[in-house]
Order: C-alpha cells, then sequence, then structure tokens
C-alpha cells in the first residue's frame, strides 16, 4: 500500500523533482546519460525534465559540455531560505519581548513580489485578533510594515511599487501615487512607519525595518493596536521596536537580499 499522499501525486512533477534532485546533490556537473542510468527513466523524459528546469533557471546547462548542474535561480531561492530561517530564528527572542511587554500583537514580514507577506506574529494576550496571519500578503501602501521597508528600499525600488491608484482597503487607505511617496519620505526621515486604520479599521500600526549589513531592508516588524490603546503607548512601542530590530541586524549572519521587490 502506497503513502497516504500518493493519491494527490501529480507522477511527472514526481518523476520531476527525482531528476532535480539527483542533479542538485552531484558535486560535479552532470551529463544526460549519467541521469538516465542513475534513475533508471527514459531518456526522452530526462531530456524534457532537464530542459524544463534549464528553462526555470534551476540548472545551467553547458551547451558545449552538454552537462548540467545547479542554476542561479536555485542558488538564489537557497540564499533566499537561509536567510529567511536565519531571521526568523533570530527575532524569535525579541517577538516574545515585545508581545511579553505590550501585550499587543508583534509581526515579522518580508517583501515578496510587490506584497507584504507576513513569515511571523505573535498574538496579543489580549482577546482582540487581527486579520493577518502567517503565509498572508498584504499590500505594502496600507500597511506600515510595507512602509517601513519601502522607505529603505533604493529610490528606483520603491517606484516599482507605486501603482496609478492603489487599492482602498478602509476609508483611510491612501489611494494615490503622490500621498504614499510623501508617506515613505516622512517614514525614511523617522525611522519608523504608522499606519491608522489603513489596512484595517480600527487598527494602528507602527512598523520599523530591519536592515542588513548594507542597510537593506530584509523585513520589518511591527506592533498592532487598536487606535485607542496604540495612542497611549506609541512612541514607546516605536523605540522599543527599532531597538528590537537593530539587536536582530546585528545578530544576523553577514547576508544581503538584494532582489527586485
Amino acid at each position: 500500500m502506497g503513502k497516504a499522499g500518493d493519491q494527490y501525486s501529480v507522477l511527472p512533477v514526481a518523476k520531476a523533482m527525482q531528476v532535480f534532485a539527483y542533479v542538485a546533490s552531484q558535486a560535479h556537473d552532470v551529463t544526460l546519460t549519467e541521469v538516465v542510468q542513475a534513475l533508471g527513466m527514459p531518456k526522452t523524459t530526462v531530456f524534457r525534465y532537464l530542459q524544463t528546469l534549464s528553462a526555470a533557471g534551476l540548472f545551467a546547462h553547458d551547451i558545449v559540455q552538454d552537462r548540467y548542474g545547479v542554476g542561479n535561480r536555485f542558488r538564489e531561492l537557497a540564499r533566499v531560505d537561509a536567510l529567511y530561517h536565519s531571521l526568523r530564528s533570530t527575532a524569535e527572542g525579541e517577538l516574545d519581548e515585545l508581545v511579553d511587554d505590550f501585550r499587543e500583537t508583534v509581526n515579522l514580514a518580508v517583501l515578496a513580489d510587490h506584497e507584504v507577506v507576513y513569515v511571523d506574529i505573535r498574538e496579543a494576550t489580549r482577546s482582540q485578533r487581527f486579520q493577518a496571519r502567517i503565509g498572508h500578503r498584504h499590500p505594502v501602501h496600507s500597511t506600515s510594515l510595507g512602509k517601513a521597508m519601502a522607505a529603505f528600499l533604493p529610490l528606483e525600488a520603491v517606484e516599482r511599487l507605486v501603482r496609478p491608484q492603489f487599492e482602498q482597503r478602509t476609508y483611510r487607505t491612501l489611494t494615490d501615487a503622490r500621498t504614499f511617496r510623501r508617506h515613505v519620505e516622512e517614514t525614511r526621515k523617522r525611522g519608523f512607519a504608522i499606519e491608522t486604520g489603513e489596512n484595517e479599521d480600527g487598527v494602528t500600526c507602527i512598523g520599523v525595518p530591519i536592515l542588513d549589513g548594507k542597510g537593506y531592508p530584509i523585513a520589518a516588524v511591527s506592533l498592532s493596536a487598536p487606535d485607542t490603546r496604540m495612542r497611549a503607548t506609541a512612541e514607546r512601542a516605536a523605540g522599543a521596536l527599532q531597538d528590537a530590530a537593530r539587536r536582530i541586524t546585528a545578530t544576523l549572519p553577514p547576508i544581503s537580499l538584494h532582489t527586485s521587490v
């Protein structure tokens, strides 16, 4: 009897992954013949998988030597995965301290495909819960996390985030490019972003970027609370978030993430 998940498996994808795993695990570039002999698959099938993976950038094909090896896209993905794993591990203690101190929800997020992606969340000890969950994607323009990261991106990267008309998530959400640019500039000067009911009604968030060794924003951390509670603690929260971000940066290994957002 097969494994429980076999009924959901897509056989061609499973075979392609076998090819991928074999080539990626070798200490040297390999030929089509080597892969065929190692895996016992038809030559034509293996050739198609190798070509497809090469076209995706996961493999590199040396046409002259007719050999296949790990490609730049795969190396980049591995580098990003290593950075994010290190980021979550390094930030874990800081997130716990923030939520214990403020008893409000703390979020850790990165930029991916022009969106904010939540990679870790510490729920408040209070009863109120917010919309965001780990893995959720929210817009850059309506979140303090997004604005905090955008403020420290190179100008050309910021412009790639600009839209003629931004999505309106609440009645307070900024929707025009001019206001977005102003918010980004204000955040850069201040060192942290403030978002008041722009992403979720009645919720204020303060966001701070986490920078790599070269000052590039690899992530951001934020504190979320109902508007009424945040008014009394906003200044202290901004300082605590900035201190936490600096400690995370100081502890991270020297890996930079200079990819397009």
